[in-house]
């Protein structure tokens, strides 16, 4: 039995009829970047007809090795956001890491996502919730998807019903992520559900103090999970990822989206007509 749909932005509402799509790049890394993607990524999702949030990191706080590029800083990431907004009309989602940056980012973007690592964080997830914003909250790596029932509860008990959950993998180190499809009709059941497609093909700090990645097996992961019967799919794509400050290697090339979703989308609409 799946949770009933929420509403992500005031215009998007994710568990319903209609396909939702996360994606950009992994951090902001500049302007241009991130209008490029903003700018073909809509112009597909428009043509596909599949609700589009375009979503950056302003920060990794979590990379594998100190050296290893974080930000360009709140303030200019924020400048981006807006411009992406205005001059896009597109809703963006970025990540909190820590309860004071919740309100800094609430002001301007439509959806904060809680990373992995951090789904257990209490501050954090009460922060996000009293926001009032809608809440992406990614598995943990080491969490049961049974127990991302209490992370949602969570945003609930602030009075805020927009949760949604995102399936990555688990983890059993040694530079690998494990899909286990049970997971997503799993935590279904407590809210939409959206699966990670590039970083679920991740290898962490499997490249010498950077991360890995196999994107080869993108399409079988998301095709398996469009089947699995998901709410939306969460996808990290560059121009150019071999050139990505972040995240590169489990990236998809920008030039390939288009048929990447196109296949995509029809196996998400075939599992909602055996379902109807």
């Amino acid at each position: 039995m799946a949770a009933n749909p929420v509403d992500l932005t005031t215009q998007i509402k994710i568990g319903s009829d209609q396909l939702v799509l996360l994606s950009g790049p992994c951090a902001v890394e500049d302007y241009h970047i991130c209008y490029q993607v903003a700018s073909s990524l809509k112009e597909t999702c428009d043509k596909l007809e599949i609700q589009y949030i375009f979503k950056a990191s302003f920060d990794k706080a979590n990379r594998t090795s100190a050296g290893s590029f974080r930000s360009i800083g709140i303030e200019e990431s924020l400048d981006i956001f807006s411009r992406i907004k205005q001059e896009l009309a597109v809703p963006v989602v970025t990540d909190v890491h820590e309860s004071y940056q919740v309100p800094l980012m609430a002001e301007m973007v439509d959806v904060l996502q809680i990373p992995a690592f951090l789904c257990r964080q209490t501050d954090l997830l009460l922060a996000a919730g009293h926001s009032g914003k809608a809440v992406n909250i990614k598995r943990g790596q080491f969490m049961a998807p049974e127990d991302m029932q209490y992370a949602v509860e969570k945003i609930h008990s602030t009075g805020n019903p927009n949760a949604t959950l995102t399936e990555r993998g688990v983890s059993f180190g040694y530079h690998n992520l494990v899909v286990d499809i049970r997971a997503l009709p799993i935590m279904r059941q407590f809210a939409p559900v959206i699966f990670d497609v590039t970083h679920s093909v991740q290898q962490p700090g499997g490249a010498g103090g950077s991360s890995g990645g196999q994107r080869e097996f993108a399409p079988h992961l998301a095709r398996a999970a469009a089947a699995a019967g998901v709410d939306g799919f969460f996808i990290e794509t560059h121009p150019q990822p071999d050139k990505a400050r972040s995240d590169g290697p489990n990236m998809i090339p920008l030039a390939e989206m288009e048929d990447f979703l196109k296949a995509l989308k029809e196996f998400w609409i075939l599992e909602r007509r055996l379902h109807q």
